[in-house]
Order: structure tokens, then sequence, then C-alpha cells
């Protein structure tokens, strides 16, 4: 364990890249092969749109890693964070430290953006994606990418993570993020038992049908275990039932525009069809 930890440490950015790329190009084929959904959408436009959004992300986290070595560097000076309370095997280092991340860095603000008006203008843009394939998980709106740099510097603070848990964790993040959003077709029994711990395929689509509450569910990263502890997991019955997208943008020229998906968070809000609680302004 500690020597992955080390290889995390010493990872360069052209292999984070290259880790990036590959995983695209592995899913992308996987869609072809194995698909869940036989969507029928102009996939090079579709894909071309949110790989825009995916060199933002790129270019916003290259001038937050500027914050994310000051965390680090805070926590190894001053001994701050859960990971520095006791010394733990290196095994046991690794799992607290990336549950822990998990849930400050994704769940909290996860479930955060769908609770708080102005927040969920950001996340919407997320969410207006009618076609859910390997290239959504990473289709976000600038400003929620700096929401979520913001949370991934407060969980680095809580925990005290090294820089080699840090790298380890956003490596993985990654991965789930092509992975859960995958138009792939994964073995029902084994995408359920799996689901128990981690969040897999058909867990995270649940969170992409189009109407509420199952918008409003399973906001998990990496584990599911934060749903499942917080009351917030959702099921259907048949997978087959979803419906990508979000109800209130439904239209092409809202969902399939770059422009206008950059300006959503500035247009007038819009109430969901079905909504068990309001969401807080």
């Amino acid at each position: 364990m500690n020597e992955l930890i080390q290889f995390f440490t010493e990872i360069t950015t052209e292999q984070r890249t290259t880790m990036i790329v590959f995983g695209l190009l592995f899913f992308l084929c996987l869609e072809s092969g194995l698909p869940l959904f036989k969507m029928k959408y102009k996939k090079f436009s579709h894909g071309l749109i949110n790989l825009t959004f995916t060199i933002i992300t790129l270019i916003i986290n290259l001038v937050g890693a500027i914050g994310i070595l000051a965390a680090v560097q805070f926590n190894q000076s001053n001994y701050f964070g859960v990971l520095h309370l006791i010394e733990l095997p290196s095994w046991l280092y690794v799992i607290i430290g990336l549950a822990l991340m998990d849930l400050i860095g994704a769940w909290l603000i996860h479930w955060l953006e769908h609770s708080i008006e102005w927040m969920w203008r950001l996340h919407l843009i997320h969410h207006t994606d009618p076609n859910v394939d390997v290239t959504t998980g990473l289709r976000h709106h600038p400003g929620e990418n700096i929401l979520r740099l913001v949370f991934t510097i407060l969980a680095i603070l809580v925990t005290g993570a090294s820089f080699g848990l840090v790298m380890m964790y956003q490596s993985i993040s990654v991965f789930f993020a092509h992975l859960t959003h995958a138009n792939i077709k994964v073995p029902a029994n084994l995408d359920r038992t799996l689901s128990y711990i981690f969040v897999t395929p058909n867990f995270h689509k649940i969170h992409h049908h189009y109407m509420q509450p199952h918008t409003d569910s399973n906001y998990g990263n990496i584990f599911s275990i934060w749903d499942h502890v917080f009351g917030t997991v959702k099921k259907m019955a048949c997978i087959d039932d979803l419906i990508y997208g979000v109800d209130t943008h439904m239209k092409r020229n809202e969902h399939s525009n770059l422009m206008n998906l950059l300006l959503i968070p500035f247009q007038p809000h819009r109430h969901p069809t079905d909504k068990s609680k309001p969401i807080q302004s």
C-alpha cells in the first residue's frame, strides 16, 4: 500500500492526462459493444459539447492545484486533520482517507447543489444531458467546478490527507465518473450487490432520471455508503424506465447549445414538476 501511495505522490500531469484520455476511449469502446440503451443521437456533436466543458474543467483544476498544494502543505506542517490524530496502518489510512474525502469533496457538495437554489443553477447543466454517456461525467459548468474545488480543499484540510492520497482520490474519482456515466450494460445482480458499497452505473443513472424524487438521490461519487447512511438512496424497479435529462429543460435548443448552457445559471429559476421539498433560496 505504501508503494501505491508513493506512485500517486510522484504521478506527473502527463500520466494523469493519459489516464483520463485512456479511460474515455476505453469506455467509448465498451459503449459500442455493450450499450445499456441504444440511443439515437449525434454522438460527435454531443461529445464535443461535453468535451468543451471537460477542457474548461482541466484549466480550472490546473489553477486550483495551487490551493490543493497549499492545503496539503498546511496539513503536513501542522499535523492537521483527522488522519493525524492517531497512527494508522497504511491500508486503513487509505480507506478512511478516501471515504472521508468522498463524503466532503463529493457527496456533501452534491447534496448541497440539489438543496440550495443558486448552487442548483450551476449543477443543472450536468443534468440537462438527455443522452448520458461517458462524456457526461465531466459536463460541469465552470462555476460548479470552482465550487467543487473549494470542497475538495475543505476535504483535504479536514482529513489531513497527504499529496499522494489526494492524487489517488482524484484519479479514482475520475475513473468512477467515467464508469458510472458510461452507457454500458452491467449484469443487474452484480450492479445491485456492488451498489451497497460502491457507486455503480445503474445506481448513479437513477440520479439522472428527468424527474424528482429520483433526481434528488444517489449523490455518491465513489462510495454509495454515504447515501445509505443519510437515507438518500432511490431505486427503480426497471432501469429501462429511465428518461435522461431534467424536466425543466427538455428542449434541444436548451440542453444542446453551448452558449445557452453557460447562461442557464443566470436565467430565471424554473421549478421542477415533482418536488417533495422546495429548494431553499
